[in-house]
């Protein structure tokens, strides 16, 4: 499709809704239609890459680390509804491969189904996050059973689905739902272990929007969140939802449950950190630019500022270089990125970004929140005083200045600011998510061993280290 089809189609009896009302064409919507537009541009970008390339990326799979981190740099450029779609056929692909022990009919459908996603140049969301009710309890224990998604009825050509899953990026401009459990499920909850895809207008299906797109006429002064990120979370509702048996990729087996979180908490955070990279680099860019035109960059307390956002940014580039560097490769020969390095990267990545934030905010000052906007600067009666007190040094003029500090005042103090506060640490699963699989991947026996050899007992760490085999 190219992007006047891509906007076509959302044009399909699908049933969303903004701010309390219902949405009967999304494309026309003062704040949604912003965001369909912006990603429509994505489907121009692929067309021409297929026109280039011959194939569609969404059915490219690396091969070797150097695939891997040219296409982790696409995925930037792409943006977040390729990022979504993407994500979801890795992890369904991921999933497929660890479900050997499983009815081979659910590999089947997974190679059928992204066969069907790719020929038709459909976007895939992915949908894990449960109600999940009171959190002290587990699915099965739930005052409310539908807290958590399941099956409510099992028929001989599929299933119906009732629940909801929350904090879905982009649910209403995509064209599919790729519903999978939010994590691992213990016995007693089969009907809560169900993984499945869903089109966006099945009946059933109701998704409800929030957007931090600018609400102002004139967005000059949003010079980030206009332009670029139109991000739009859906809340989706699941009510009553039949899935045909073809759509269907795990279906009552509990064990297997968290393998779906699992692989998509890889992707997802390769994603995330890839995109929190370049988002260090341009924390530290503002940094600079405000305190040059502030005049105070060879003070030693903002150079130390500034040398803080250059460590973080330097680290989280590492952590996605060794992630791309230490990949794991399959039997088929094809890679993914390394746990370890993947959860570590995202985890320091988001347990740092508040002071990230707070060195911008102390560099940047009050008037990151003050600054007259560039219609001020238009005003014939109050714009020469706008320029005229916003301006510093020779070569610094008042409009310059200001356009920073609503920079800032956008991606890190305001709607978009608070999406990314939040959103960094709960993308891909909370920080603890991420602690836990640093410790399974962690080689701890090795780190032991070393522990022995400087305590001066070698014996035991030379026992640690031999294979199991000997």
């Amino acid at each position: 499709m190219n992007s006047a089809e891509y906007l076509k189609s959302l044009n399909d009896g699908r049933v969303t809704f903004f701010e309390g009302e219902k949405v009967d064409n999304i494309v026309e919507h003062p704040i949604l239609g912003k965001a369909a537009q912006y990603l429509a541009q994505s489907y121009d970008q692929i067309q021409q890459i297929v026109a280039e390339e011959g194939e569609s990326p969404f059915g490219f799979v690396p091969h070797s680390p150097d695939e891997l981190r040219a296409f982790t740099k696409r995925q930037v450029e792409l943006g977040m509804i390729f990022n979504v779609t993407y994500t979801s056929l890795q992890t369904l692909k991921t999933a497929a491969s660890r479900l050997q022990q499983l009815d081979p009919v659910y590999r089947e459908r997974i190679e059928a189904y992204s066969k069907y996603v790719v020929d038709n140049d459909l976007r895939v969301t992915q949908c894990i996050t449960d109600g999940k009710g009171d959190r002290a309890k587990s699915p099965k224990d739930q005052r409310d059973p539908d807290a958590y998604l399941r099956v409510v009825e099992r028929r001989p050509d599929g299933v119906v689905i009732r629940g909801a899953k929350l904090h879905i990026s982009l649910a209403s401009f995509g064209h599919e739902l790729l519903v999978i459990p939010t994590k691992a499920m213990k016995p007693g909850e089969e009907d809560y272990s169900i993984a499945c895809a869903v089109p966006v207008n099945a009946p059933g299906v109701k998704i409800m929007n929030v957007s931090f797109s600018p609400r102002v006429s004139d967005d000059r002064s949003f010079p980030h969140s206009s332009r670029v990120h139109q991000y739009v979370e859906g809340f989706v509702v699941f009510d009553d939802v039949f899935v045909p048996n073809d759509r269907i990729f795990l279906n009552g087996e509990q064990q297997f449950a968290g393998v779906f979180a699992h692989s998509l908490g890889l992707w997802e955070r390769l994603a995330g950190l890839t995109e929190m990279a370049e988002e260090a680099e341009e924390l530290l860019g503002l940094a600079q630019l405000i305190s040059e035109a502030n005049g105070i960059d060879k003070i030693a307390h903002v150079r130390i500022k500034i040398s803080d956002l250059i460590t973080y940014a330097t680290l989280i580039r590492c952590t996605v270089e060794a992630a791309i560097a230490q990949c794991e490769v399959n039997e088929k020969g094809e890679v993914f990125p390394n746990e370890l390095y993947t959860n570590a990267g995202k985890f320091y990545a988001a347990d740092n970004f508040h002071a990230m934030t707070k060195h911008l905010h102390d560099l940047g000052g009050g008037s990151i929140l003050t600054a007259p906007t560039p219609a001020d600067f238009e005003n014939s009666e109050f714009g020469p005083y706008a320029e005229k007190y916003m301006a510093t040094k020779e070569g610094v003029s008042g409009a310059y200045r200001s356009q920073l500090f609503n920079a800032i005042r956008d991606v890190t103090a305001d709607t978009q600011g608070g999406w990314r506060k939040v959103t960094h640490i709960q993308s891909g699963g909370g920080l603890f998510a991420q602690r836990i699989v640093m410790r399974k991947h962690y080689p701890m026996e090795r780190a032991k061993a070393r522990g022995l050899h400087a305590a001066g007992l070698d014996t035991e760490a030379t026992a640690m280290l031999k294979p199991a085999a000997e």
